[in-house]
């Protein structure tokens, strides 16, 4: 027959953890038609991938580019690493509903939870929506280079109905059911479920709590029985202030949604901690009775480094004390990091730390402004303050104030013994994800999630095989979202497929700046190797690193993805 596309003499691993085989693919109308020994016929497109991986298109399970499609339609770096479907809308915040009137407080939601600058929201959100539907349709509409799966983000739902108040009380019952029918029209419209926290460094607009962290047990009840009522979509919730412990609250919500919805719950996340090394193995054991009805946490293949600059404090967003701090001008911010009380509450704080651990010695100065300051680049905080004869708390502010606050500090927050991932990223219990890909941008870059995996984990330290790595990025999120016909390589599945060279593909730990976001933003990306093409759809969209100039992608609409 004829073909569209044809993959030749390649490795075939076809994301459900089958041996790998040597095998042909067929593609024609951007689906997949044949998977054999040898396949022949004329094709528009002959692609060779001897000694090459053929994978299905990686899914990433936990994004946040719902503002950076406006700008980016490749979605990058995502896409460098051979991800060709992506959720967004996690973590309770997003852009959709909005009215008019409130773009300022949604724009900022995603400034102080998802660490976005608000100069470059206001330069680069296109606001060419209000509902939610009309959210997804845009985006659709503007072109995408690969699959875009949509959550139903609870806060701007529930302040589309209620207005400043959702950051301040619960909703009445009106407003409970306007709010379970915004979400019903979402899910009609194609969302694949809904997200909201229960994490208190999640806060929002004017450093109040996010909005959909005031919603009451009876009406996550009501918007867990539209999906309920559906059939289909699932839930996933930012769970911990604890990470990687679930206390008896947390389990409580927990079971309560996966109750209600009789669909599906992931949380956030079980990360490895010097300070509590057993807490991911109790939090699995004490948990498994929700694991067997469908609650599934997500883990890291990765250390979590973050970069910390005091312009932007979000690793402290849980410190009540932290909170004058947020969208507030650089000269109240040196005001409040100069106060003797700030700096006694701060460390009053640390006794009982939660997220920031204060281990100096891995707080390091990663970039300073003043070139005066050079010198001091790659020392740890902890060095410095024993040079200075100083409290290590009181050189970290000193530090960042010299620098006029723009002085960037890295921190390996979890994940530091990576001994310990292996456990957390084969145990069938877990979901990996995590990525994060567009939050944090100038903090963090784990997009690179799939290629670290599959280089540092299969490849270099044999902790799992090929075959298991790929499942556990491609079929294994694809099938918790309900997304049928992606994450595997078969006759009458989409033709996604990231293709790659075992022996090169991979990623660094940490990323590198760059200044490329709308106004010249800054932000960590990372770059792949190894992935030798980027497929969606059956349309090239990647070659050796280099734009077809294709957008093939589509918006996945649950009941038809």
């Amino acid at each position: 027959m004829a073909y569209d596309l044809l993959i030749q003499n390649g490795t075939v691993v076809d994301g459900t953890g089958a041996p790998r085989q040597r095998a042909d693919v067929g593609v024609a109308g951007g689906i997949i038609v044949e998977v054999d020994r040898r396949l022949t016929g004329p094709a528009e497109r002959v692609i060779d991938a001897s000694d090459l991986i053929v994978a299905p298109g990686f899914v990433d399970p936990h994004t946040h580019y719902d503002a950076q499609i406006c700008w980016d339609s490749l979605t990058t770096p995502s896409s460098w690493h051979g991800v060709t479907t992506l959720v967004m809308g996690n973590c309770g915040v997003g852009l959709a509903p909005c009215r008019p009137e409130s773009r300022e407080v949604a724009a900022w939601d995603l400034v102080n939870v998802e660490a976005i600058p608000f100069d470059v929201l206001n330069r680069g959100v296109t606001w060419d929506w209000e509902t939610f539907p009309e959210y997804m349709n845009a985006a659709q509409r503007r072109g995408t280079g690969v699959n875009l799966g949509f959550l139903a983000a609870l806060t701007p739902f529930r302040h589309y109905v209620m207005g400043e108040e959702s950051m301040e009380r619960a909703a009445t019952p009106p407003e409970t059911k306007r709010v379970a029918a915004l979400l019903r029209e979402a899910m009609e419209a194609g969302a694949l479920g809904f997200t909201t926290t229960n994490v208190a460094q999640h806060i929002g607009f004017h450093g109040r709590p996010l909005a959909c962290r005031n919603a009451s047990r009876d009406e996550l009840r009501a918007y867990a029985h539209v999906l309920r009522d559906i059939g289909r979509g699932s839930i996933e919730l930012a769970l911990t202030n604890e990470v990687s412990v679930v206390d008896e609250s947390e389990y409580e919500l927990l079971d309560l949604l996966l109750t209600e919805s009789q669909r599906p719950v992931t949380w956030l996340a079980l990360l490895g901690r010097d300070d509590k090394p057993d807490a991911t193995t109790n939090t699995l054991r004490d948990t498994e009775e929700l694991l067997r009805r469908g609650a599934i946490p997500q883990v890291t293949c990765r250390p979590l480094i973050v970069q910390i600059d005091l312009r932007t404090p979000f690793i402290f967003a849980n410190m009540e004390c932290w909170n004058p701090a947020f969208n507030r001008s650089p000269e109240e911010q040196k005001r409040l990091y100069r106060d003797e009380a700030f700096r006694a509450a701060f460390r009053k704080e640390l006794e009982t730390p939660k997220i920031f651990s204060a281990k100096w010695e891995r707080a390091f100065i990663h970039q300073v402004a003043d070139p005066a300051l050079r010198a001091l680049e790659g020392r740890s905080v902890a060095e410095v303050a024993q040079e200075r004869g100083a409290d290590a708390i009181d050189t970290f502010l000193d530090l960042a104030l010299e620098d006029e606050l723009s002085m960037q500090f890295s921190y390996e927050l979890f994940n530091a013994d990576e001994s310990r991932i292996p456990g957390l990223i084969t145990d069938p219990r877990t979901m990996i994800g995590l990525s994060d890909g567009g939050a944090h941008v100038d903090m963090l870059c784990d997009a690179g999630y799939c290629t670290y995996l599959l280089g540092t984990w299969v490849r270099d330290r044999a902790a799992m095989t090929l075959e298991y790595a790929v499942q556990r990025i491609t079929s294994e999120p694809a099938a918790f979202f309900g997304i049928t016909r992606r994450g595997r390589i078969a006759p009458g599945l989409a033709a996604d497929f990231a293709i790659f060279d075992l022996e090169r593909v991979g990623s660094e730990k940490r990323g590198e700046m760059r200044h490329d976001l709308p106004g010249g933003g800054r932000r960590l990306v990372m770059p792949a190797r190894g992935i030798e093409y980027t497929i969606v759809n059956g349309a090239v969209l990647f070659e050796r690193g280099t734009h077809s100039g294709a957008l093939p992608g589509q918006v996945l609409r649950s009941g038809d993805a």
